[in-house]
């Protein structure tokens, strides 16, 4: 941590121009859904909302499993920007567009087998199902472009550039909150009318992100024309890093599905309170995440220079504005938990149990700060590899080792369990940061 010390107030700068939009960017998503909540929320009946509920969280765990695509961009293109090689930059550029193409139209192929498992594994009425289904049907033609856009967003990042990925993610809230209104509220299409709004959304945003991404290669001298004329052969190791990173995120979402599923176990009205209470942990998100967007940035530049203090000194540099942010959060918590869970939540059953459990909130911030951070780090590395590795073994040693231990305790088992995964993803991820790179400087 000395290198913090040794850091001017421009590195401080650099880091967080390249960290803010993407908190403020984090932040607009979830009202997104608000909106599309809101709208379809005002029809006639409630089956509407459940096929949405249903659809938009399968949709949303799709995509979000896809994040690799983004990871593995960021990273790669990150590290030839610090080697300043533009033949490399254009190469991965186009790589990750047709690699995103192909999954995208895969998952469009596969959209009335995911239409099947619907009816298979998701509780609820014939009507809701139904609309469920209509609702994934439809939000699969954009998988093309949703892919795609994970890409462009990777791409920008690795660049360095902080506007774009911020502006990205703007013109497809703006666009599906229009659209959402026209189709839904205007032209009364309903489920169809939400489902279009964001399908539509998808692609205007692809249009956008190459605008965007024309930009920045024009910038650093070259063109899409010649990202376009660029081979797409050497696919090894974008494969191999999307690959590590897809195994890691299912850990990952595994863990998190855990606390669902037992959740329910011990009650509904458990099930609603820790499912009002993860949504604290989706606040420390938003600025972490940032600062850790940042971090691959620019930990990916320094390692394509073979820089290697300077490489040290941005994770000194995010480990201190991530311990800022996760120390506000455990004050905001303490001080206004019981208020954010008000909010929330009207039914006074799931408020009290809420408060039961809000104390492990109080602490969680600082104890995950340092596996968000570190993520950021090792992506920008791109040591894939070792992400993958300490996830599978703090999900197995952290998560449900503790929990096994702990199970007789109810649901403070699985806010232990949650608690010592965070604390072991960033400790192992540490621990092998120091032993790889660290040590031996």
């Amino acid at each position: 941590m000395e290198n913090m010390f040794k850091a001017s107030w421009q590195h401080h700068k650099s880091l967080l121009i390249l960290a803010l939009p993407m908190i403020l960017s984090n932040i607009s998503t979830p009202l997104l859904g608000l909106v599309d909540t809101a709208v379809i929320g005002h029809l006639s009946e409630s089956v509407f909302l459940a096929g949405v509920a249903i659809g938009s969280m399968l949709i949303s765990l799709i995509y979000w499993l896809a994040g690799f695509l983004r990871m593995a961009t960021t990273g790669l293109v990150a590290a030839a920007f610090g080697a300043d090689d533009k033949m490399r930059q254009m190469t991965l550029l186009k790589q990750g567009l047709v690699f995103a193409l192909m999954l995208g139209l895969a998952l469009l192929a596969l959209s009335p087998f995911i239409s099947w498992l619907i009816n298979q594994y998701f509780s609820g009425s014939e009507q809701a199902l139904g609309y469920a289904q209509t609702y994934v049907s439809i939000r699969l033609y954009s998988a093309p472009a949703a892919l795609m856009n994970l890409v462009l967003l990777g791409y920008m990042l690795g660049m360095g550039n902080s506007r774009g990925p911020f502006y990205l993610v703007l013109v497809t809230n703006v666009f599906n909150i229009l659209l959402d209104l026209l189709l839904v509220v205007y032209l009364d299409w309903q489920v169809e009318g939400v489902a279009w709004a964001s399908c539509i959304a998808e692609y205007l945003a692809f249009i956008f992100g190459c605008y965007w991404v024309k930009k920045i290669a024009e910038q650093h001298g070259y063109s899409l024309y010649q990202v376009l004329k660029q081979k797409v052969a050497g696919f090894k190791p974008l494969m191999r890093a999307n690959s590590d990173i897809f195994i890691r995120s299912l850990f990952l979402q595994f863990c998190f599905a855990f606390m669902t599923y037992y959740g329910g176990i011990l009650g509904d009205t458990v099930l609603a309170a820790n499912a009002v209470l993860l949504n604290f942990l989706l606040l420390v998100s938003f600025a972490i995440d940032g600062v850790a967007y940042a971090t691959e940035a620019k930990v990916g530049q320094a390692k394509g220079a073979n820089n290697t203090a300077l490489q040290h000194l941005w994770v000194s540099l995010s480990l201190f504005w991530g311990c800022i942010f996760s120390l506000i959060y455990c004050f905001g918590f303490f001080v206004f938990g019981e208020h954010v869970i008000n909010l929330l939540t009207d039914i006074e059953l799931v408020r009290i149990t809420a408060n039961d459990y809000l104390f492990w909130l109080y602490f969680l911030p600082v104890l995950a700060v340092a596996s968000f951070v570190f993520d950021g780090v090792f992506i920008g590395l791109m040591n894939t590899k070792a992400m993958r590795n300490s996830m599978i073994f703090s999900a197995v040693a952290g998560f449900f080792t503790v929990f096994i231990i702990l199970k007789p305790m109810g649901n403070h088992a699985l806010w232990a369990a949650m608690s010592s995964f965070m604390l072991l993803r960033g400790v192992s991820l540490g621990l092998i940061y120091w032993r790889q790179y660290y040590r031996g400087r």
